[in-house]
């Protein structure tokens, strides 16, 4: 059986609402988040830009960072982006 790379991942609108998930294909989640699906989340918010991503080996531990991501408060979120991030880039320009 082949290693796995999964992503845990924050995608910010302009306003600096934020989302949190967890993916196997960064790249095409991105784009999923960009395509803004009719009546989503990301959509309605314009959460587009990736700002912040950590990567693991398994699905595992990707699933219970993201979880935590999620409990985390706004501004803990915030803190955890700039620690990375500090200028807010858009990650997957980066590329």
């Amino acid at each position: 059986m082949g290693s796995r790379t999964y992503y845990v991942y924050m995608m910010s609108s302009p306003s600096q609402t934020l989302y949190a998930g967890v993916t196997n294909n960064l790249d095409r989640r991105v784009f999923e988040h960009r395509e803004g699906k009719p009546g989503s989340f990301t959509a309605r918010y314009r959460v587009n830009r990736l700002v912040y991503v950590e990567i693991f080996e398994y699905i595992d531990r990707a699933i219970a960072r993201e979880k935590e991501i999620k409990k985390m408060t706004r501004r803990a979120k915030m803190k955890l982006i700039k620690s990375m991030n500090p200028q807010w880039k858009d990650l997957s320009e980066e590329n």
